[in-house]
């Protein structure tokens, strides 16, 4: 089949790369002049694990092809995915104006019956509005069709070539019998391919991460409540999760969440909700209780130090908003460092992935360490934020030595406090007694 994806960011890099893996002829449409000759030439711009063997395998079979024309992507294309950012606008709500944009520019240049797909997460009633928009350039016949993404970063390929199911809103059977054989090659174990109306598919996404943030926020409220009580949040966790209601994902805690995706979707949610009358009490809740979780350590550092942070240095390891990552994008990391450095106190980073895109925001604010026992050198308090699988098991001898002083901040509780405490270490976690 032959697939144009427009944008070439996360997802479209992801889908395309996915879709050209299962054999078919895939071309990435973009502006960014750039990106495209950097793509071109075999260069990934984003980190994902698994990505770059399957992009370099399409580049090298002549499946994977980028362009910045319009021209040469739309009229041939049997399935058009829209992979464009919708930014949030003041008010909450996510900005069409690129999708629209591209909707106009490929109504211009149809010339065969082509099913396009909005796969960014939209506003419900997107598809109606990028239909109109269609039907103003184009008189011909052509399918317009929703298929939210459900990509975790870290594990996006994976979750690409084996879905736990895929979402179509579509009006026709063209649309449901192009898209579903399409899909067909990853869902061969058995995972759903399921049949809706477009509006149902874009408010399935945002549904679905509405409630996972949910989950987020509501286990980090208890974590708050076991340290007012005495209670060992890890234990309350374990007695939930064995409820086979609630399951064990979404419920560990830590310092919030971040990304390209919880953030903006959850606010974009209680906007919609707005706009048709229906007030998302919960999921405003949730988004709230996140933002005052991102500073929750920082009363502990405060008191940690007897109130004062000025010729303190903090090792800070974790810059990425999760593991296996290189997004920075609403990253509790960088919260805490921004309240850390207005209390005067030296930062000291380290990320495996994160840093060149934290360099954009703090060069010169922050050190840069070399990796993380380099980050630790003089400190005296080391703040995780952020668990990748490297600071899991520390050599925590090293780790002493190289400090200064000897506190520990767990934002995401990975260490055991016990043990840290029998070596010598101040030990803070959340929802820890």
């Amino acid at each position: 089949m032959r697939i144009t994806i427009v944008g070439t960011g996360y997802v479209g890099l992801v889908a395309g790369t996915c879709f050209a893996e299962s054999g078919n002829d895939v071309t990435g449409l973009d502006i960014d002049t750039a990106k495209v000759a950097r793509l071109a030439k075999g260069e990934v711009p984003i980190f994902e694990p698994g990505l770059n063997d399957l992009f370099a395998r399409g580049i090298r079979e002549g499946r994977l092809h980028f362009t910045t024309s319009y021209d040469d992507a739309i009229p041939n294309a049997d399935a058009i995915f829209l992979c464009l950012p919708t930014p949030p606008s003041e008010d909450g709500s996510a900005d069409t104006r690129y999708v629209l944009s591209a909707a106009c520019e490929i109504a211009k240049r149809l010339k065969k019956q082509a099913v396009i797909v909005s796969k960014s997460t939209v506003p419900i009633g997107t598809s109606s509005l990028v239909e109109a928009e269609i039907r103003k350039h184009y008189a011909g016949a052509f399918s317009v069709a929703s298929n939210p993404e459900f990509l975790k970063e870290g594990t996006a390929v994976e979750d690409f070539l084996r879905p736990d199911r895929v979402v179509l809103g579509v009006t026709d059977d063209h649309a449901w019998n192009t898209l579903s054989m399409l899909y067909e090659p990853f869902v061969r174990t058995g995972a759903p391919i399921l049949r809706m109306d477009p509006a149902s598919a874009e408010l399935t996404k945002y549904a679905a991460n509405g409630f996972l943030a949910t989950k987020i926020s509501f286990m980090n409220e208890i974590a708050r409540l076991c340290e007012k009580t005495g209670a060992d949040v890890e234990l309350v966790r374990q007695g939930m999760s064995k409820d086979a209601r609630i399951g064990a994902s979404f419920l560990f805690p830590g310092i919030g969440y971040g990304g390209s995706c919880f953030p903006k979707d959850t606010r974009a949610l209680v906007s919609s909700g707005k706009q048709f009358g229906v007030g998302m009490s919960i999921v405003n809740a949730a988004e709230a209780a996140n933002e005052i979780q991102k500073s929750i350590l920082m009363p502990r550092i405060l008191q940690h130090f007897s109130g004062s942070l000025q010729g303190k240095t903090i090792a800070v390891w974790g810059l990425a908003f999760k593991p296996r990552t290189d997004d920075i994008r609403e990253a509790p990391a960088l919260v805490l460092i921004d309240r850390l450095l207005a209390e005067k106190a030296t930062i000291r980073a380290f990320d495996p992935e994160g840093m060149n895109n934290v360099r954009k925001s703090h060069e010169g604010k922050i050190h840069f360490a070399a990796n993380a026992y380099d980050a630790v050198a003089g400190a005296d308090a080391l703040l995780l934020c952020t668990e990748w699988n490297e600071f899991r098991s520390p050599d925590w001898s090293r780790v002493k030595t190289a400090m200064r002083a000897h506190a520990v901040f767990d934002g995401r509780n990975i260490y055991k406090p016990s043990y840290l405490r029998e070596q010598g270490f101040a030990y803070y976690g959340i929802g820890k007694p």
